[in-house]
């Protein structure tokens, strides 16, 4: 391990934390601050905790929240990214399938022969799509109406309101204010470290009509940007809501559409039958397919937990929609009726895993036919413990100088999720996701969530040579040739 070099004093408003040494509490067996590839002096701390701006902070999560940004319309808030890291000298370029939705990446450092760390956050909320024919049908007005859909401010107990602050802008906030820290207190990184903002986290996916490039989500996001951003990171950090908890796990998914087939039958001449699950029409026969599919999903949640060094996970299972017929022509019913089931994997299971127990639940339920098909299919990750320890550690002794503790493992529901850091570790650069509180957080929390992040960077990366100050050229370069 690298030791860091000392600056000058600095004071700040951040209280002393507790040195190392001053910790002799047992490290948790998931991490080890030790192993963290460079280890931040208490001087650097101090100057990089000097150099965060908690007003300014709050000030670009606002400002960036409330960017409309819903999946698909991501360009805005996009544009806004690549202007910010212009303006603070990140060297921000733009990399996308689609022009309408990029991914935004800027890097600081690389002036040695340190460890490369790549941020990623994503610049969709979740929220309802905006698309009134499909809203309706999912959502009660009410709900429609809610402001924090859209709408981030601080209430008056200092709390950060809005989702788009809690996913996932508040966490973009806080590495870009990290980076800006480091480079504000004259720290460069010997490794390089790249910020960058992705479209398509949350969604959509393209499922049966709603098809094509203008309904992809993930693929032009984090996947897109690890093969055609220009990046070569030896980890990765999702930056996200955590309650500063962390884990380098995190869960797939699959929808399943299961398809029940029946007769239609022209209304005037059909006699209903008493028993609905001889009626004809297949919608008749959702009661039977749903409890079966029940009972199945509760059975493959219960077997489907895991526990690592990481933490725990709880994959779940929910119907997630239904279709059959067609309003517009109703006089014979419908032959064909369908359940969109979801469902989660845990980083060591398959498709067909779930596939095959729906398969055989259905072959139990009394319908005329049947058919499955997984229409999406995201596998989950986990890194090596091994290989994503030093990440980890830098991490935990970065969490120890910001917040005086050591870093524990996130809560189930955080790695029960899918995150990007499924994507780098799907392609073996250990990532992990941690990051400031989820719900509601006050402007304190950020910035502490911002100096655990800009020790993070300098732990990875290692110390470099201090940034140059920013200097305009000409066509003439930076020296006339006419004195």
């Amino acid at each position: 391990m690298t030791t860091g070099r000392a600056s000058p004093p600095v004071t700040d408003d951040f209280p002393r934390s507790p040195t190392l040494a001053d910790m002799p509490d047992p490290v948790p067996t998931f991490a080890d601050p030790a192993k963290a590839p460079y280890a931040v002096s208490e001087e650097e701390r101090a100057a990089i905790a000097a150099a965060i701006d908690s007003d300014e902070l709050v000030e670009l999560a606002l400002t960036l929240g409330n960017i409309p940004s819903r999946s698909r319309e991501e360009l805005a808030a996009a544009e806004f990214v690549h202007d910010w890291m212009d303006k603070e000298g990140f060297k921000p370029r733009k990399v996308g399938a689609t022009p309408e939705r990029p991914n935004v990446i800027g890097e600081y450092g690389g002036t040695g022969r340190g460890a490369n760390l790549l941020f990623t956050a994503h610049l969709d909320t979740e929220s309802p799509s905006g698309m009134r024919e499909h809203d309706r049908f999912r959502y009660r007005e009410s709900t429609l109406a809610d402001p924090e859909w859209t709408q981030c401010w601080q209430d008056e107990e200092g709390r950060l309101r809005g989702y788009p602050i809690s996913n996932d802008r508040g966490p973009m906030s806080c590495f870009l204010i990290a980076a800006k820290a480091l480079r504000k207190a004259g720290i460069g990184l010997s490794g390089k470290c790249w910020l960058t903002a992705c479209p398509g986290e949350i969604g959509p996916e393209p499922i049966e009509e709603f098809s094509g490039i203008g309904w992809n989500g993930k693929d032009i996001g984090a996947h897109y940007l690890f093969h055609h951003g220009g990046v070569a990171p030896d980890y990765a950090i999702a930056a996200e809501g955590t309650d500063f908890g962390l884990t380098w796990q995190g869960c797939g998914y699959a929808l399943y559409r299961v398809r029940i087939f029946g007769q239609g039958v022209f209304s005037p001449i059909l006699d209903a039958p008493a028993d609905p699950l001889r009626h004809p029409n297949p919608i008749y026969r959702l009661g039977a397919v749903i409890d079966a599919l029940h009972a199945w999903g509760q059975k493959f949640e219960r077997d489907s937990v895991m526990e690592t060094a990481s933490g725990a996970i709880h994959p779940k299972v929910q119907i997630a929609s239904v279709r059959g017929g067609m309003p517009i022509d109703f006089g014979a019913g419908t032959e064909v009726c369908a359940l969109y089931i979801d469902v989660s994997l845990n980083p060591r299971q398959k498709a067909a895993d779930a596939y095959h127990g729906i398969m055989e639940a259905m072959r139990g339920v009394d319908v005329e036919g049947f058919d499955v098909e997984p229409v999406v299919v995201r596998h989950g990750f986990e890194a090596r413990a091994s290989e994503v320890a030093p990440l980890v550690g830098a991490v935990d002794a970065a969490t120890r100088l910001a917040r005086g503790a050591a870093v524990e493992p996130a809560h189930p529901v955080y790695s029960s999720m899918w995150r990007d850091h499924n994507v780098f570790n799907m392609h073996r650069v250990p990532a992990l996701t941690t990051g400031m509180p989820r719900w509601r957080p006050t402007g304190a929390d950020m910035a502490s969530s911002a100096l655990v992040y800009a020790l993070t960077m300098l732990a990875v990366c290692g110390r470099g040579e201090a940034p140059a100050e920013q200097v305009g050229t000409s066509v003439y370069g930076n020296e006339t040739p006419f004195d």
